[in-house]
């Protein structure tokens, strides 16, 4: 049941980051003015509109293709390959201006990660073995490097959660140590559904009491519904929150024996 609503939260970011992508590539160079780049305007994609329109169809034909299973596998292959080559192509060269700026780390790891849930979300035997293998390490790999990072930038998560929410410090390092947790949970396949779902549940505590409040307006903060970063970073949060809980599921390649087949 979990995979089930896992897979369908998200598939519905993939589907909504292709919808953005189409809002966003009409605005370039318009309402959303020059204090925009292309890091924040079209996340993991040149700024192009035209490369924006087919990737954005690209994204939405993903999404809905991982829904069923005559398409799950293609749909999968395709996200995450392109995903991937983005990472590596766009987004890796920058960060490596500037390696020990964990902003434009997190903007390598975070696609990354979608990638890679996105190649695990299969059921066994239809993405190959050593790709399962792969993404698991990299997923896991992924995941302790946003913990590490956390302690890096310890003060500043902590301003990042909401002012009703009492001992922010203390929740900035447990999120970082659930990260690591289940990084090396995923990684070394070692109670992996369990890693898979607590640092899903993490990212939907994320998305209802921090991302969505922000787009909505709730917490007042200036610019926020129209920002198109609030809103990437919002959809992340669900892809990040469905993905681990769509590849904890019984039948899932997220198991001892996936990749060693």
């Amino acid at each position: 049941m979990i995979a089930m609503i896992g897979r369908y939260i998200f598939s519905f970011a993939i589907v909504a980051f292709g919808v953005e992508t189409w809002v966003i590539a009409r605005q370039v160079g318009h309402s959303l003015g020059p204090q925009y780049d292309v890091l924040n305007v079209l996340p993991w994609l040149p700024a192009n509109p035209w490369v924006a329109y087919l990737f954005g169809a690209i994204w939405v034909a993903c999404g809905v293709g991982l829904l069923f299973e005559r398409t799950i596998r293609i749909s999968a292959l395709v996200l995450g390959t392109l995903l991937f080559l983005c990472t590596v192509i766009l987004d890796v060269p920058k960060n490596a201006v500037d390696i020990s700026s964990v902003s434009l780390r997190t903007i390598v790891f975070e696609p990354l990660s979608i990638a890679c849930l996105a190649w695990l979300i299969p059921p066994p035997g239809a993405i190959p073995a050593w790709l399962v293998r792969g993404s698991r390490y990299l997923l896991g790999a992924s995941l302790i490097i946003f913990g590490v990072d956390h302690f890096i930038v310890l003060a500043f998560i902590a301003t990042l959660i909401p002012a009703w929410i009492p001992w922010r410090l203390f929740w900035s390092g447990f999120f970082g140590v659930a990260f690591i947790a289940a990084g090396l949970s995923i990684g070394l396949n070692r109670l992996p559904r369990a890693g898979a779902i607590g640092i899903g549940l993490m990212f939907g505590i994320w998305v209802v009491t921090l991302h969505l409040p922000r787009v909505l307006g709730i917490y007042g903060i200036p610019g926020a519904p129209t920002n198109p970063d609030e809103w990437s970073s919002l959809l992340i949060a669900v892809a990040l929150w469905g993905g681990p809980w769509a590849i904890a599921g019984p039948n899932q390649p997220l198991s001892p024996n996936a990749g060693s087949i």
